[in-house]
């Protein structure tokens, strides 16, 4: 299905050169007297680059990738893949460190995430918008230090690292925003 500039939305997946690409943001420029220029910043779903393209003309068209979305269980990994349990036909299918790229820093075993396909096969995942992690490794907190004023670094269960309040100790439960990779607040 072809759609025009103006049918374009952020998220959505569009085929060019073979490939799907998720737009992640656009924006379209007209000049005098000139054909307006429209520029797309998009994610190859297959190998995760991000790059930014320009298209020249009035009549920019674009199709529209068939990606299916499918529930699934992240089950656990091994040296080479990662294996995921899809919660409707219990089919279990495996990606690559590459394929599942930045969402490592989130996944957790026995999580439900989304499994993107490309032509029937599993190509990437989206994790959830916040996912609830444990805080296994943080500096303690010093006398003076506020819940209002700094931050401290902490390590995650999954190994990621970031920035979250003084008053964060090991073995909190906390809520990040997958975003943007930030703290957003303590569960317990």
């Amino acid at each position: 299905m072809s759609i025009n500039f103006g049918d374009l939305n952020k998220g959505m997946v569009i085929e060019l050169d073979g490939q799907p690409w998720q737009v992640m943001d656009y924006e379209r420029h007209k000049m005098q007297q000139r054909a307006p220029v429209t520029r797309i910043k998009m994610k190859n779903l297959l190998s995760g680059a991000v790059v930014e393209r320009t298209f020249q003309r009035y009549d920019t068209g674009f199709e529209i990738a068939e990606v299916d979305n499918r529930s699934a269980q992240y089950l656990y990994n091994d040296t080479t893949f990662y294996y995921f349990l899809d919660q409707e036909t219990f089919d279990q299918y495996d990606l690559t460190k590459e394929q599942v790229g930045d969402s490592l820093d989130y996944l957790k075993e026995n999580m439900i995430v989304e499994l993107i396909f490309y032509k029937q096969n599993p190509i990437n995942i989206n994790v959830p918008t916040h996912v609830e992690l444990e805080v296994v490794e943080t500096p303690p907190a010093f006398k003076g230090d506020t819940a209002q004023g700094g931050n401290k670094p902490a390590t995650l269960e999954t190994g990621l690292r970031l920035n979250v309040p003084m008053f964060i100790t090991p073995g909190t439960i906390i809520k990040v925003d997958t975003r943007n990779g930030e703290y957003a607040e303590r569960v317990k």
